[in-house]
């Protein structure tokens, strides 16, 4: 099963990094020199399609950096108290395209936020002004009616469409190549995370008139902050269903009789989660020796989840807290600098540390 994770593209000084961790490949780096054609070109892993997107908006493909910062960010801060924590980007490139061989909770998760980042990030640029084939809503003009009476338009709306266009077409480039049961699930989270972006889109109002009492009001549509994606993203992945195919291959049916069927909006997954306790390259787990746990939790970030009963040791740190904070009239908070001595617990290592490979 060749699937690959959304393309992922973000900006450092002089170098872009295109991060797609298929079955067979590690991370890749390439200068960003000469025209978008050769740039494109040089891309490795990239379906045809996506190289027609990438040399006709090169722009776009920058713009997606942001994105991608965005969607790790995220994915990082909501599996901050969980085993697998969201950190190989940073920890071990391969180990996440390991994860996402798995059809997991956890790949679902990430093809979802990831799909959200791109949406995100292409809606966001439109509206700033810094892609040539979109800029705002369009369709937001003239005058229109809420519960709250009459308004007109005006401002820039964010473009959550084109976004939405953009983000399908080259996102989903890929899995559209493939017509098996992992192209299939990988396509409905691309969905979700899609349509989790725009279930946040809010209309933001100015009033106009005497002292503001808005007898006139100018509206907009606005994206919602990305956190607000990221956390109705967690709570599809924690009630996640698990599906299997149907018989005629076209789509899925619940694993279990007992869950109600999924919807567009649900995260969806094949296999069951491995419990990610140990080093094991062949399941992208760096495994939990050494991560932080919290020793008066009862939850996932408790000493006995995160260190999987192996136990876990105790060292005393010194550090630096603000204290004695007093409010000053006015406006400024101002606090003392106080020593503070915190006991810190980390998991303790298996006894054999080194890691699993089954290959």
């Amino acid at each position: 099963n060749m699937n690959f994770l959304p393309g992922i593209w973000w900006s450092l000084p002089l170098v872009l990094v295109w991060a797609t961790p298929p079955v067979t490949s590690s991370w890749w780096y390439m200068g960003a020199v000469g025209s978008s054609r050769v740039m494109c070109d040089n891309v490795p892993g990239l379906v045809s399609r996506q190289r027609q997107l990438c040399r006709r908006y090169p722009e776009a493909m920058l713009s997606i950096g942001r994105g991608v910062a965005a969607w790790t960010a995220e994915c990082q801060h909501q599996f901050r108290r969980h085993r697998w924590d969201c950190n190989a980007l940073e920890r071990g490139q391969r180990l996440l395209g390991r994860v996402l061989l798995r059809s997991s909770r956890e790949s679902a998760f990430v093809h979802a936020i990831s799909s959200a980042g791109v949406v995100f990030a292409i809606t966001r640029a439109c509206s700033q002004g810094e892609l040539k084939s979109c800029s705002c809503d369009p369709k937001k003009k003239g005058s229109a009616k809420d519960s709250k009476g009459h308004f007109d338009w005006g401002g820039c709306s964010d473009n959550i469409d084109y976004g939405i266009k953009f983000a399908r077409a080259f996102v989903d480039a890929k899995e559209r190549k493939g017509k098996d049961a992992r192209a299939l699930m990988n396509l409905h989270n691309n969905r979700a995370g899609r349509k989790a972006v725009k279930r946040f889109l809010k209309q933001e109002c100015k009033c106009h008139g005497v002292s503001g009492s808005c007898t006139l009001r100018t509206c907009w549509l606005a994206m919602a902050d990305f956190r607000k994606t990221g956390d109705y993203l967690w709570k599809k992945y924690n009630g996640a269903i698990q599906v299997v195919m149907n018989q005629d291959g076209t789509g899925f049916t619940v694993a279990n009789k007992k869950f109600k069927k999924p919807t567009k909006n649900d995260l969806v997954y094949f296999e069951s989660s491995p419990d990610y306790c140990i080093r094991d390259r062949d399941v992208g787990s760096l495994g939990t020796a050494g991560r932080v746990c919290n020793q008066t939790s009862r939850g996932m970030d408790s000493c006995e989840v995160m260190c999987c009963g192996r136990g876990y040791d105790t060292s005393r740190v010194s550090r630096m807290t603000k204290c004695e904070c007093k409010f000053h009239w006015c406006c400024a908070v101002r606090c003392q600098d106080c020593l503070e001595v915190v006991d810190i617990h980390t998991c303790k290592a298996p006894k054999s540390a080194g890691w699993i490979s089954r290959t």
